[in-house]
């Protein structure tokens, strides 16, 4: 009887799990639609102001946003599916996100260096800036590192992890 009771419990929280993954889904895509529809004043700015590089930059960023959110909600989709987490979309999401950060990095660097006055403040900013930049493109190199260490190992085959 109590081998009933745990097989219960444990189809109960299998459906627990479920649900929690489709609510999830539905916030991602949610929210993707929310910064999808953002871009679309940035998109008329950039096309009346087209020589302007600053406009483009926050809508390439907003669209990376809507990407990332798109991979998020394709690893839960995933998840949801087979019941595994599949470890190669984690990757790809922190290669966008890496992405992401360095066009607003060197946005705030353009700006640094438009500045001719370089007083403390601004050559500490600037210095920050190339230090972070430097760990991004550190951080790029070991994920990218990562997914050809885990296609190499089972090609055809995402990695997973049993939950």
């Amino acid at each position: 009887m109590s081998n009933t009771r745990a097989f219960r419990f444990y189809t109960f929280l299998g459906y627990m799990e479920t649900g929690i993954y489709i609510a999830l889904g539905l916030l991602l895509a949610a929210a993707a639609l929310l910064a999808l529809s953002g871009t679309v004043p940035l998109f008329a700015a950039g096309i009346r102001d087209f020589t302007g590089t600053a406009v483009v930059f926050e809508l390439i960023d907003r669209l990376l946003l809507v990407l990332l959110l798109v991979e998020l909600l394709h690893t839960v989709r995933i998840s949801v599916r087979s019941h595994v987490l599949v470890i190669e979309p984690f990757l790809i999401i922190g290669i966008i996100a890496i992405i992401r950060r360095t066009l607003v990095l060197t946005l705030q660097a353009e700006g640094f260096t438009q500045n001719m006055h370089w007083t403390e403040d601004v050559q500490a900013n600037f210095r920050a800036s190339m230090i972070e930049g430097c760990m991004l493109a550190l951080l790029l190199v070991v994920l990218v590192a990562s997914i050809f260490v885990i296609r190499r190992l089972e090609p055809g085959k995402p990695a997973e992890i049993e939950p």
